[in-house]
């Protein structure tokens, strides 16, 4: 009987150790890519979901910094305004541009990239966009309030001694309408906010109602171009034993309108009607928002507490958090609600980590943050100093 005896293939052997050679390398590929991103994670999870509360300053920039001068988040950037002038700085505190002037009760509204500097109690108001002066305005009468637009459409309440009047002026300082507000008629304004597109005017009215204190809201709509008030109004409603006296736009299809317990969510391009109420069953302290989030500062019923709640534009909860302390100024930016109040700060993120607890070493004017990690900018009677928070 013959013995039958197999001869492999050198080549066969040769790819079968190709092959468990590929598979090793592979494997140790995928596990070394494991372990780094398991590593990177936990890292970033360390670093996140700590509370610090040292600011430690990474850097100073030279601005003449001192007491008159006021900061205002704009932008990519930061305003500093006085009664002198305003300047725009971007994040390195490098000037951008720079215009004088003489303003002897300086106060501002922002819309995106375009903002409004008006005089209180004064004539003069001024329209900038980044890339400086647009147009400037002198009333007939003392400025109150003010709204601006995306586009710089610029809405101002002018006090006169019987009435009110509400001016809208496009850019370059001309004058596009003007309403007459009586407190036998309307109400007294209160309130007001412009689309995006300039296109709509939200005005709040105080006034009474069937004996009661109410709050009169009325859309006015300049798309058609009528030039009439009774033409111009798009929707009414009142809201009897509320006053509503704080509202924003959106979108030019979604405007908010808050009042001391609840938000009301209107919806419509041409004909705004409302949409959702969304009651916060709270004393509201303080309100905030961005692009994506409408934040309020709430008493909560715990004594020498309050509690953090964020909301999105559909008027759906996001965030419920109490903490402790009481800050007079908050704000909302690229996912941190910080709240200061002289040297004492406290950042949260918008799901609710708070990040710092501290104090700076000047008083804060304002405060941003800036791209990398526990990074932010702080503006102080000081200047402007880029700080890193840590233990």
């Amino acid at each position: 009987m013959g013995v039958i005896i197999e001869v492999r293939n050198p080549l066969e052997d040769l790819e079968e150790k190709i092959k468990a050679h590929k598979r090793r390398f592979w494997r140790k590929v995928i596990l070394t890519t494991i372990t780094l991103l398991a590593a990177a994670a936990s890292t970033y999870l360390l670093v996140e979901l700590q509370t610090y509360n040292v600011a430690r300053t990474v850097q100073s920039y030279q601005d003449a910094g001192n007491d008159k001068n006021s900061y205002m988040q704009f932008s990519n950037g930061v305003l500093k305004y006085s009664r002198d002038g305003i300047a725009f700085l971007n994040r390195k505190a490098e000037e951008q541009w720079n215009q004088s002037y003489q303003i002897k009760n300086p106060f501002l509204n922002i819309n995106k990239d375009s903002v409004v500097v008006g005089d209180r109690g004064g004539n003069d108001i001024l329209v900038f966009n980044k890339k400086g002066l647009r147009g400037e305005v002198h009333t007939n009468y003392p400025v109150e309030s003010l709204a601006v637009s995306e586009n710089g459409i610029v809405c101002a309440l002018l006090k006169n001694e019987n009435t009110s009047l509400i001016v809208c002026y496009d850019a370059a300082g001309n004058m596009l309408v003007e309403h007459r507000a009586s407190i036998t008629g309307t109400g007294y304004p209160i309130g007001m906010a412009i689309s995006p597109d300039g296109g709509m005017l939200q005005v709040s009215y105080l006034c009474v109602v069937d004996g009661v204190q109410a709050t009169r809201i009325i859309y006015y709509d300049f798309h058609n171009g009528g030039t009439e008030e009774s033409e111009q109004q798009a929707a009414e409603e009142v809201y009897k034993n509320e006053i509503i006296p704080m509202s924003f736009f959106v979108d030019d299809n979604t405007s908010m309108l808050i009042s001391e317990q609840a938000f009301y969510i209107y919806k419509g391009k041409d004909k705004p009607a409302l949409s959702k109420k969304v009651e916060l069953n709270k004393e509201v302290k303080s309100v905030f928002y961005d692009d994506d989030y409408i934040g309020f500062v709430l008493k909560d019923d715990s004594q020498d507490k309050n509690e953090l709640r964020l909301y999105n534009m559909s008027g759906t909860e996001k965030l419920s958090k109490t903490f402790e302390g009481e800050y007079s100024n908050v704000k909302i930016a690229d996912g941190s609600v910080m709240m200061f109040d002289g040297k004492q700060c406290a950042v949260f993120t918008t799901w609710g980590v708070q990040k710092f607890d501290g104090e700076m070493e000047e008083n804060i004017l304002d405060i941003l943050p800036l791209s990398g990690i526990n990074k932010y900018l702080v503006m102080s009677e000081r200047g402007i100093e880029e700080v890193r928070f840590g233990k």
